[in-house]
């Protein structure tokens, strides 16, 4: 998961690359009207001229900041410029920060706006192809909750990780579902009833996820959370059983 070391190297890279945000379109007014209102802190009514008041101050906000505050900067960045899209250069941006990420080993990226983990190539890569498959397939409900389990993925400063492992059953659940013609039971039901909807042996493996699932990720036990290696490996291998049944039981 993206460190707080981390978050403090971007940190100081936006301060020295506050620069960036004035060539996609950002003037320093307004640049720190955005900060302050992210921080939740006034601006210094004394500082009157953009350069070099306003702008040090700018500078400095994103300085002395939490590291996560960091990324809440860049999505409120992102928001002004998709509301203004012929006023701001947001492709540059988005651009020009996520080569940062990639260069610095920075675990995050941009993505539709919003500033989300990223994990390794084959991980994103079966998540997006699952995540079409599933649209393809009219599972639009499916579809989005591989979505919403990297948001919770991606939740700072600390990911929500039985979210995302819930969010990830929830989109086998509903394939489950659907391909069985049964509308109410849920998955660990649905693999007692359905005993050939996976092959054997491989349906006990299914009945574990479903029971490691259910005591991590919706009925919580006091002192055991499930590491963030965990939920990821949980959303990988949910994202695999899910696109299996798709393909096995629809045209």
């Amino acid at each position: 998961t993206p460190s707080g070391v981390r978050g403090i190297s971007l940190s100081i890279y936006l301060r020295n690359k506050a620069d960036l945000a004035y060539e996609c379109g950002f003037r320093p007014k307004l640049l720190r009207e955005l900060v302050c209102r992210t921080l939740r802190t006034r601006a210094d009514s004394d500082n009157w001229s953009e350069y070099p008041n306003i702008d040090n101050e700018v500078r400095n906000l994103i300085d002395d900041c939490p590291w996560y505050f960091v990324y809440d900067i860049i999505e409120s960045i992102l928001a002004q410029m998709q509301q203004a899209p012929y006023s701001y250069d947001g492709s540059k941006f988005s651009a020009e920060l996520n080569l940062y990420f990639v260069s610095r080993g920075i675990g995050w990226k941009i993505t539709e706006g919003r500033v989300e983990m990223r994990g390794p190539a084959e991980f994103e890569n079966l998540l997006k192809a699952t995540e079409s498959f599933m649209e393809s397939k009219n599972f639009p409900t499916a579809a989005n909750e591989p979505k919403e389990a990297i948001w919770d993925l991606s939740r700072r400063p600390e990911p929500d990780v039985t979210g995302a492992i819930q969010h990830s059953l929830a989109a086998l659940e509903c394939v489950a579902r659907s391909v069985c013609g049964d509308g109410k039971a849920n998955l660990g039901d649905i693999m007692k009833r359905y005993r050939g909807i996976v092959p054997s042996p491989l349906d006990e493996a299914v009945s574990k996820i479903w029971g490691y699932a259910s005591e991590n990720g919706r009925h919580v036990r006091e002192g055991r959370v499930p590491t963030f290696e965990e939920s990821e490996l949980v959303v990988t291998l949910v994202s695999g059983i899910s696109t299996y049944l798709l393909r096995k039981n629809t045209a």
